[in-house]
């Protein structure tokens, strides 16, 4: 677990949102995204469902130990199965659809977001959490939310190249958590800054000859999240 104040990292990455979308209109919350089918407001909806689901579990206080921490979760999370997330992928976009404008979405997820934040920033990064049939201790579980936050900023700002970048302090949280799911005898190629990192570890961006030829047979191991 990184020793990056998890509730200082989150914070920055629910901002980095934020600044992301607080002044797109309604045209420009319509643009494409990196998430194959799903459009600005649609991303901003599931990210929604995420702070949502941050209120929840920090509010659902869970008997120790844990059974993962920050990266294994993402391991776990991996078995869901594309049938899964194809339905999840099909609700989310009806659901967006349902707001009479996509900007009113960006009010319902400015106002979801800092609530988040708050409770996260209340909560006692030790104890432990429930969600999503985990155990996880409150820190690990934020570094999840900031993580999961951080690769979907890089999926927004796909058309939208007058958007801020995410920040230091969360994209350190979401490139942390990458480089325990590569393991300790990986190494990335050098020429990667952090955001190239996060948007081929996810998968976002394929691999280029001169990567897997860096990479050697560690480049077998990508996307290393979905």
């Amino acid at each position: 677990m990184t020793p990056i104040p998890q509730h200082e990292a989150l914070a920055q990455a629910y901002q980095g949102i934020t600044e992301v979308v607080a002044d797109l209109d309604d045209d420009e919350l319509q643009r494409p995204t990196r998430c194959r089918g799903w459009l600005v407001d649609d991303l901003l909806f599931h990210l929604l469902c995420d702070a949502q689901r941050a209120l929840v579990t920090l509010a659902s206080p869970a008997a120790g130990p844990a059974d993962v921490d920050d990266v294994s979760y993402w391991q776990a999370a991996s078995t869901g199965g594309d049938d899964l997330g194809a339905r999840h992928a099909r609700w989310v976009r009806r659901s967006a659809a349902a707001f009479d404008r996509p900007s009113g979405l960006v009010r319902y997820w400015s106002d979801t977001a800092s609530a988040a934040v708050r409770a996260a920033a209340a909560a006692d990064p030790t104890e432990h959490v429930a969600t999503q049939g985990h155990v996880l201790r409150v820190a690990d579980f934020l570094a999840t939310l900031t993580t999961e936050a951080v690769v979907h900023h890089l999926d927004l700002v796909l058309d939208l190249p007058a958007a801020p970048l995410p920040g230091p302090l969360a994209s350190g949280v979401a490139v942390t958590t990458m480089d325990g799911l590569l393991s300790d005898e990986a190494v990335r190629p050098v020429a990667w800054d952090d955001h190239e990192f996060l948007l081929k570890a996810a998968g976002r961006v394929p691999l280029s000859d001169r990567d897997r030829l860096e990479l050697g047979e560690v480049a077998g191991w990508f996307p290393l999240l979905g």
